[in-house]
């Protein structure tokens, strides 16, 4: 595959991720960092190893993946997955698209199910707005990051996206690699996934051939992230509730807060589920639509999957019955179940400004939990 056109947005290759990564070795906090994830050796450990770097197949299965399982192993209850098949049968590349719920987690979570299979990584689209310091640029874009421009002009965006476009399909049709993607701009944080019907024409505008080729060639295969406990899901709830009455401005490090937060956060069970592709069938039933409503049969699609494929957890059953005011789901929990869950809910509601109204607070954050439950019964 010929990258020339994508420099600017391409993951790092062997050698440049190579030199960023000793770059890395030399930042301050890399021995802390060293000392945190892997405790059973020297606090040096990290920096030499990422000296030692020469791919990033390296990097993935030396660093990133240890420090994944370290994740799970200290903040979990243990990861699950499902729908293996649904790759592994797949003859070539494909789009993995998934639901968002943590920035970082979900697609390392992703990465790690498929080195334990022994299957090829994805490339990863991520939002440049991530990229605050070069440090950071040099650890993602050495983790397969395809940048993602934001916050720039319309017909800026435009170009953008059609670069874009061409380097998702182009990687995927070569053979070069699989891509992952998230279904939406953001972290859902309302707890009802969707897929941006921008996200899917961004996708079909690097199309060669007809509506249904196009779609087809790319192979979208909808990934679907369950948490029993949203990471940072009370600054999800403050930011839903600010942006009911003002513009919401983040802090210059806000998402570097949120990635620290969602790492170290209790997650409880964490389950993913791998979604079958999209059929010759559903696209060519899409196709024959009127033009906008074409994207939106896909979006369908994509979003019955990721619904069907949620793993739904005793706390999402709980906070379904406390938004409804009954235990029509109580066969899912115990009552000491529920007890500690709004104990866990209080709880967060008082890690926020005391001028939130907390009422208006709780119900979001109930919603977070609770929204799945109503999704999958209205499948």
């Amino acid at each position: 595959m010929d990258l020339t056109d994508f420099v600017d947005i391409a993951p790092y290759n062997d050698e440049e991720a190579a030199a960023a990564l000793s770059k890395v070795a030399e930042h301050p906090n890399v021995p802390w960092i060293s000392k945190y994830i892997f405790p059973n050796y020297p606090e040096t450990y990290l920096g030499d190893v990422l000296r030692r770097i020469k791919t990033i197949d390296e990097f993935q299965s030396i660093v990133m993946s240890k420090a994944t399982e370290w994740v799970i192993e200290t903040t979990s209850e243990g990861f699950t997955y499902d729908g293996i098949e649904n790759i592994t049968s797949i003859d070539g590349c494909y789009l993995a698209m998934s639901n968002h719920r943590d920035i970082v987690l979900d697609p390392a979570i992703t990465q790690l199910m498929l080195l334990r299979n022994g299957l090829p990584l994805t490339q990863i689209a991520v939002g440049d707005n991530l990229l605050q310091s070069k440090t950071i640029e040099y650890l993602i874009r050495s983790n397969r990051m395809i940048k993602v421009i934001r916050g720039i002009s319309a017909r800026e965006l435009y170009l953008s996206s059609q670069l874009l476009s061409r380097y998702i399909r182009e990687t995927i049709t070569s053979g070069t690699s699989s891509v992952w993607i998230a279904q939406r701009q953001g972290r859902t944080k309302n707890g009802i996934d969707v897929t941006e019907q921008g996200l899917l024409k961004m996708v079909d505008m690097s199309g060669t051939k007809d509506f249904v080729e196009n779609f087809l060639e790319v192979r979208i295969v909808p990934l679907s992230i369950s948490y029993e406990y949203e990471p940072c899901d009370i600054l999800k709830a403050r930011e839903v509730l600010i942006s009911r009455t003002e513009k919401y401005v983040k802090t210059p490090n806000e998402d570097l807060q949120s990635i620290l937060l969602g790492i170290k956060q209790f997650k409880g069970h964490i389950h993913l589920n791998i979604g079958a592709p999209l059929t010759r069938e559903e696209i060519t039933e899409a196709s024959l639509c009127d033009k906008n409503d074409r994207y939106q049969h896909i979006r369908h699609a994509v979003d019955r999957r990721v619904i069907a494929g949620y793993r739904l957890w005793k706390t999402n059953y709980i906070a379904c019955d406390l938004l409804d005011g009954n235990d029509a789901h109580s066969d899912h929990y115990t009552p000491e179940d529920r007890k500690l869950f709004i104990e866990y809910i209080e709880g967060q509601l008082q890690k926020v400004e005391p001028s939130l109204d907390k009422a208006d607070l709780r119900e979001i954050l109930l919603g977070i939990y609770g929204n799945p439950v109503k999704g999958k019964e209205n499948l």
